[in-house]
């Protein structure tokens, strides 16, 4: 049997991802935990995220998870969300804080300078809403949706890699800003698929059926 396990670190949209999983993989076993042992023995992992950077790594040290979830990424199919995917980077602007390490790069908070419209309207703080996604390269994950395709957002922080390779979407807000990232067996993305109606599913789908 396909098993996804959710990480539970106290925050983040749980069980709208995990109704979310079941219903792209109804014969997939979705289990949401914050036992390590869980995630080694399943054959996926998810990330999701909500909140605030410097409470999501207390919490991954206070559960005993950072170094399950850096011990899964190294081997299992991987999806981190919104915050899920801002911890894989080295350091956050967000409390000044370090992250997993996993990718060269930071996470930003968005330059109030740059926070208008070409019209020079103002941009609103956090990013909140539909937004298009220009994908950077082909991938297994990106499979069937069209390049554009809107995604629902909700942030004040991107992420900044320090290699652009990694780089597999981007977004327009006032500035173009990385909003999916993957590397082998990792693929993370900024906004919620969760919350991104049939588009969002289709990318949850290509994840439970991912072999990389």
């Amino acid at each position: 049997m396909n098993t996804v396990a959710i990480v539970d670190y106290g925050m983040g949209n749980l069980r709208s991802v995990a109704k979310a999983v079941e219903h792209v993989a109804p014969t997939a076993k979705v289990i949401v935990t914050a036992n390590p042992a869980d995630l080694s023995a399943a054959d996926r992992i998810i990330v999701p995220g909500q909140g605030a950077m410097p409470d999501c790594m207390r919490e991954l040290k206070a559960r005993q998870l950072a170094d399950a979830v850096i011990k899964m990424a190294a081997s299992k199919p991987f999806l981190g969300i919104c915050i899920g995917q801002q911890m894989l980077f080295e350091h956050s602007e967000e409390g000044d804080v370090a992250g997993l390490g996993l990718f060269p790069g930071r996470v930003r908070r968005f330059p109030a300078e740059a926070m208008h419209d070409a019209a020079g309207v103002p941009l609103k703080v956090p990013h909140m809403g539909w937004n298009g996604v220009r994908q950077s390269e082909a991938h297994p994950l990106w499979q069937g949706i069209a390049d554009g395709e809107r995604f629902y957002f909700v942030h004040s922080y991107y992420v900044e890699p320090a290699s652009p390779e990694v780089i597999a979407g981007s977004t327009h807000y006032g500035i173009m800003f990385t909003s999916a990232v993957a590397r082998a067996n990792i693929f993370a993305v900024q906004f919620h698929p969760e919350k991104s109606a049939a588009v969002g599913l289709k990318l949850l789908e290509n994840f439970m059926h991912w072999h990389p």
